[in-house]
């Protein structure tokens, strides 16, 4: 619990010093846009499902702003929890600005999620950033089971954890003309701990320390089948969501889009058949 305080206190840190304007107009693409907010590879995704009737949540929903499209683009409600409140407060902001009643936001540590939250999503999403903030996934996949009704979805948007085996730009072992170097093992169990801030939010800066952990492919795997979500889809690209676009495009795993079913029948958002793609 310790270390997802101190990620509490950095982030909103981060917030309280966000560029000018950061996230204020959001409602005004949510107005214009089906599926504002998501790139081109989910949105595909998430247009081959009915949302029609269907209860969704976000998992460390920020701002609001992806699950907001979401539930714009159909579902009966959503809610969206996260544990900065000064992040979340934008978040209903943009909510009552862009007209849209049917989703809350609450404040609480995800691993902490109310039991009255058991049993009632049909699908939970997970965007990029959330599963390094935890340390055990076997808790996180177990609130994530809790909260979904039998035959639930849960989809994973996320780093590839190929991605946390090489440099980026601004680390002092980043050679633009070596894109080839692996500089990081993939089976490291050393937390990252940052202080220079949340770069994409407010810049660099001096910040309170961000911790993060890496996790293989197999340790995701295995920690959803234990907490009985079966895996039923697997996309993997080779372009970076969340982290720069130094290493697209040279046949490195970089993202990837997992959807896991909760043990108890068929999902209860249509899910399409498994197809294998990447952009070239």
């Amino acid at each position: 619990m310790e270390y997802r305080a101190k990620n509490k206190a950095a982030w909103e840190e981060a917030f309280d010093k966000r560029f000018p304007n950061w996230g204020d107009e959001n409602h005004i693409r949510l107005k214009s846009e089906k599926l504002a907010f998501f790139d081109s590879d989910l949105k595909a995704e998430l247009e081959q499902m009915s949302f029609e009737d269907k209860h969704v949540a976000q998992f460390c929903c920020n701002n609001g702003r992806e699950l907001l499209s979401l539930v714009d683009f159909g579902a009966k409600s959503g809610v969206g929890f996260d544990f900065a409140e000064n992040i979340l407060e934008q978040a209903k902001d943009t909510a009552k600005r862009a007209g849209i009643t049917n989703c809350s936001f609450v404040l609480t540590d995800i691993l902490e999620i109310p039991e009255s939250y058991h049993d009632q999503f049909d699908f939970i999403l997970m965007t990029v950033g959330v599963i390094p903030w935890f340390a055990d996934l076997a808790s996180l996949f177990k609130k994530a089971a809790d909260c979904l009704k039998s035959g639930g979805l849960l989809l994973i948007n996320e780093a590839h954890p190929f991605c946390f085996m090489l440099p980026f730009a601004g680390e002092d072992c980043f050679d633009e003309n070596n894109l080839d170097r692996l500089t990081y093992s993939y089976f490291r169990k050393e937390p990252w701990i940052e202080t220079d801030g949340m770069e994409y939010l407010a810049g660099t800066y001096p910040s309170k320390p961000f911790t993060s952990y890496t996790h293989t492919m197999g340790s995701i795997f295995n920690a959803l089948y234990a907490q009985g979500l079966k895996v039923i889809k697997l996309n993997e690209y080779d372009y970076d969501i969340g982290m720069g676009d130094a290493y697209d495009n040279r046949g490195y795993p970089l993202s990837y889009i997992l959807i896991a079913e909760k043990e108890g029948g068929q999902g209860t958002v249509p899910c399409p058949p498994i197809a294998e793609k990447g952009k070239q």
